[in-house]
């Protein structure tokens, strides 16, 4: 007899949402190093929920904790934290986009190397990444992960750089693609970001020691300030000196180009309390919900969102509209991958496991539900089915975003595009069908350039990274293409 995996209950209605990549965090030079990583982890715990690790160095030795599933689960042990000394951490929390979910991938990682021993952990994916395993493995390299990090340790050990930051440095000039690393050593914390700035990075301050971290709202959690974004293609050193001071070196290129931050950070992404590339995540999404009411009005009785994305979007959609909004979904946040073992009856119970819906805002009403995005359109069929046994009368689908009809390179966790529910398709009216709605609706792409950037979209130089939208990726795809006339990056040294 074969027996379903236990986390095969939610996986058809799972694979219908984009995963997030991964979130880093990092400190240096305070006292309480450790537990302030673990509650900036925290933070990003919804940026990966797989898997989180910390490091740290005590001025003597590096120390290590990584465990499987959530960081509460594991970091707010004070034993857990007694094993982790040391004023210098970096962390991560990890949802797995290039390798197996295993505790040997699971970040960060450190390399014991001829300067001294250094940790690295990044949120993001490299387009070359395999094409350079596959070197480093013919020239007698041994790995020991299936992670694309592991190929920048081979790199920094391979670089005939004296210092491990002009080593660190000489080897993400080597790598493409959209990332935001951290890399630490006995004296160094080491943050870069990708000469796109696909993906985000912050800087703050706590306590007069410097923190890097994914999103802003870590640092609010530990009382931290912000003092700036990591600019695309920078490189900011900082080391603590024999005095106790640090030092801050940032290191910025000389062929700079124009930074394109990734639009699902906004959509869907980033935490709504998180200000990213300088805009305030809730307010681009309640934006996103105004622009669609504006775009694809409609006669309805009740606004409800789709929990929990789709929230900002449907208060900005009510808004504009004047159509009163109602929590007609109530998520259950306590259901878990391993939540009962699962029986065909069970699985049928499909989403409701997840989602159930408030009757009393829903019967005899024409219903509006707002969702952030779709990616397979199989829960929104659970989900329409699921309002119309409560009792609508009509059930309306807006999309706060455009169609989804390529892939992500750069960290994101989607389908193939075959299996994207835009190019299952041949036109909305089919889409809605399939769903079962009355009519499906969504944002387009200057509707959401204006949400996130107040204008449209320049088609000859887009202000963001939106590939899974247009077709339109801002860096080769060196694993998937085989291009491999690969461009450098120079640094310019500057004090900053």
């Amino acid at each position: 007899m074969t027996h379903l995996r236990s986390e095969e209950i939610n996986d058809e209605f799972d694979g219908d949402t984009l995963h997030e990549e991964c979130g880093v965090f990092g400190i240096l030079g305070h006292a309480d190093a450790a537990a302030l990583t673990a509650l900036g982890l925290h933070a990003l715990q919804h940026r990966g929920q797989e898997a989180a690790g910390i490091v740290t160095f005590d001025g003597k030795q590096f120390h290590t904790e990584k465990h499987m599933g959530l960081v509460g689960d594991h970091y707010t042990d004070p034993a857990t934290l007694a094993k982790l000394p040391g004023s210098i951490a970096i962390g991560h929390t990890r949802y797995s986009t290039t390798g197996e979910v295993a505790l040997r991938n699971v970040q960060p990682l450190f390399a014991e190397l001829e300067v001294g021993g250094i940790a690295i952990a990044h949120n993001g994916n490299f387009t070359n990444g395999l094409t350079l395993r596959r070197q480093i493995i013919a020239t007698g390299a041994i790995c020991q992960s299936t992670s694309d990090t592991e190929v920048v340790l081979h790199l920094i050990a391979r670089s005939r750089h004296s210092s491990t930051a002009d080593r660190f440095i000489d080897a993400i000039r080597q790598m493409e693609g959209g990332y935001s690393m951290l890399a630490m050593t006995r004296t160094k914390l080491i943050a870069a970001r990708d000469p796109t700035g696909i993906r985000p990075l912050v800087m703050g301050e706590l306590d007069g020691k410097p923190i890097f971290c994914s999103e802003t709202c870590a640092l609010d959690i530990i009382g931290a300030k912000y003092i700036r974004d990591v600019e695309n293609g920078e490189v900011i050193i900082c080391e603590i000196q024999p005095d106790g001071s640090i030092e801050i070196d940032a290191r910025k290129p000389v062929n700079a180009q124009p930074e394109r931050l990734c639009l699902f950070e906004y959509v869907y992404f980033s935490r709504p309390d998180s200000v990213v590339g300088g805009r305030n995540v809730y307010v681009a999404r309640k934006n996103m919900g105004i622009n669609l009411a504006k775009e694809s009005p409609v006669d309805a009785d009740v606004i409800v969102p789709v929990p929990d994305g789709g929230t900002p979007a449907a208060i900005g959609f009510a808004q504009a509209s004047g159509i009163p909004f109602e929590l007609g979904i109530i998520r259950n946040h306590y259901v878990g991958r391993t939540f009962i073992e699962p029986t065909q009856q069970i699985r049928a119970f499909g989403v409701k496991l997840k989602h159930s819906a408030n009757r009393a805002m829903i019967e005899g009403k024409r219903v509006v539900l707002v969702d952030d995005s779709i990616v397979r359109g199989t829960t929104s069929v659970k989900i329409v089915q699921m309002i119309r046994e409560a009792g609508a009368t009509e059930v309306h689908i807006r999309v706060a975003s455009p169609m989804i009809h390529h892939p992500d390179f750069y960290g994101i966790d989607t389908p193939n595009a075959d299996k994207l529910l835009a190019n299952q398709h041949a036109d909305l009216a089919s889409m809605c069908a399939y769903i079962g709605a009355d009519s499906l609706e969504f944002l387009s792409i200057d509707g959401l350039y204006r949400a996130v950037g107040g204008e449209d979209r320049n088609n000859a130089r887009p202000q963001f990274t939106d590939h899974y939208f247009t077709g339109d990726y801002p860096t080769r795809l060196l694993d998937k293409n085989g291009d491999a006339s690969a461009p450098r990056l120079s640094m310019l040294a500057s004090k900053g």
